[in-house]
């Protein structure tokens, strides 16, 4: 499998055929995402079900867990798992930080309260580093010691819409590294906001850029979901829903805001922008000589600018840079006829000025396929040395847009020197998707991963079980699971 980036055929004639039968095609067979299926009973575990590279064995670590999302290791090396409290579908629980034992039983560290979701965990100077979503208070970046003992090292993070505060990882300068989500999809708050729940808490959030920034005046008419008398409502973007905006206004930037990777010493204090311009930076990751590259899940075709057949990216990240959220899409502008979704506008400008020209992608993955945790291999006893693995959470059509099958539900590797992208761990069977879609005991939903201390393992945190109707999602719990991978021979 390659890097997914679009490529133009020879000829203008046969793109234009071509593009017409896929669009008709497309507008008229019905969604067919991996989580548009049933699940019942408890979840079947079954790591023959799974397919890695010869010479590999994955086998599963722990069991039984809810809503996992992180995996890092203490300074002995002994794996430890933070269960997120929150997920997408408005299902709140109990985020945890949880030691992994031996056996494949957990024992509780620390717990959280209802300001979840627990997106992400790594290990540093004795100490546990967890990014809070913080859906209903907003985001924070939590210490928790060995004894469980926690406290919050940054507070108040704009992270009370769609995405979340994310990662984090450790720099090479000591500093803790966090990605802060987008409040939107596409920079304009509408009917979909109220979907996911946050809208009617949260009525005047919106995006908050890290810059000072102009607008073109944009202003995208909708239903109004959250007042008693309803009718419609007119909103800009980078504004409160029911806000227009006007060409050359002025939306004030400041730190932290929305789509960006900050940073901050371990001990708190002042948080520092690193990049901006992402819609929803989740994994963070270190190469060896000490690149940052970043994950991102790219726009949906939903809300009050949709944006169709965007690809997640794989970035490799230059401080001070843009990316290009909300105007670009794998560093091209959203007003090329690429982006444009069937039967609804094309998406505009948003930026008068463009705050910069962003950056080629290390690699561009599939579009829906939820590209979230990432790690680097840098142990000849694994193997792949060099090449970043990508943990793909999988589509969650159709509430985020329109799959004709399964995206992503795999782990894949990249080279990021020339974008080239092969599977690594995915489900056996005749077609794609997760277990729960396709029938047997593999993969269902992959979302953190990191290579042991040692270099020679690689521990995979799977979600577990996320069903999506047209009602939005529905997530199953304990079940989740910790697997590891590893050469074969090696204990």
């Amino acid at each position: 499998m390659t890097n997914s980036g679009r490529r133009p055929l020879a000829k203008p004639l046969a793109a234009a055929v071509l593009g017409a039968c896929l669009a008709g095609c497309y507008t008229t067979r019905p969604a067919d995402g991996g989580g548009q299926t049933s699940f019942a009973g408890e979840r079947v575990v079954r790591a023959a079900d799974i397919a890695v590279p010869a010479g590999y064995r994955i086998e599963p670590i722990a069991r039984g867990l809810t809503f996992p999302t992180g995996v890092a290791f203490d300074a002995a090396g002994v794996p430890h798992v933070v269960e997120s409290g929150y997920s997408y579908g408005e299902v709140w629980t109990v985020p945890r930080l949880l030691r992994i034992e031996r056996d494949g039983s957990t024992r509780e560290i620390a717990r959280g309260d209802r300001n979840g979701p627990w997106t992400g965990v790594a290990f540093a100077n004795g100490s546990f580093y967890v990014a809070e979503g913080g859906e209903l208070e907003g985001g924070r970046i939590l210490r928790i010691q060995p004894d469980g003992r926690v406290s919050a090292i940054v507070s108040g993070l704009p992270s009370v819409g769609d995405h979340h505060t994310n990662g984090p990882a450790i720099g090479p300068d000591g500093k803790i590294y966090f990605g802060q989500g987008t409040a939107t999809n596409s920079g304009v708050v509408g009917e979909d906001n109220a979907q996911f729940g946050w809208l009617k808490r949260q009525p005047d959030f919106h995006d908050i850029p890290c810059q000072d920034i102009t607008l073109t005046g944009q202003n995208f008419e909708s239903a109004d979901p959250i007042r008693p008398a309803g009718g419609r409502a007119t909103t800009g973007a980078f504004s409160a829903f029911g806000t227009p905006t006007r060409a050359g206004q002025v939306i004030s930037g400041r730190v932290p805001c929305n789509g960006a990777i900050m940073r901050v010493a371990p001990e708190g204090g002042t948080v520092e922008l690193v990049a901006w311009g992402l819609r929803n930076p989740f994994g963070l990751a270190f190469a060896a000589d000490g690149q940052l590259y970043v994950t991102e899940n790219a726009f949906d075709d939903r809300g009050s600018r949709p944006v169709w057949g965007a690809g997640d990216v794989l970035w490799r990240i230059t401080p001070g840079s843009w990316y290009g959220w909300p105007d670009h899409a794998e560093g091209q502008s959203v007003t090329k006829s690429d982006f444009k979704p069937p039967g609804k506008p094309q998406p505009l400008a948003l930026l008068a000025r463009p705050p910069g020209t962003p950056p080629r992608p290390a690699a561009i993955l599939g579009v829906h396929a939820s590209a979230n945790g990432v790690d680097f291999s840098r142990s000849a006893a694994f193997g792949h040395v060099g090449r970043a693995f990508i943990a793909e959470f999988g589509d969650q059509s159709p509430t985020v847009g329109k799959v004709l099958h399964p995206v992503g539900f795999r782990v894949v590797t990249v080279d990021t020197g020339n974008g080239r992208i092969e599977d690594f761990a995915v489900n056996r069977g005749e077609r794609n998707g997760p277990a729960s879609k396709i029938g047997g005991g593999g993969l269902e939903r992959p979302l953190g991963l990191r290579f042991s201390p040692d270099g020679q393992s690689l521990y995979l945190v799977d979600f577990g079980v996320l069903l999506m109707s047209e009602k939005g999602p529905a997530p199953q719990q304990r079940t989740g699971v910790l697997w590891r991978v590893a050469r074969e021979g090696r204990p």
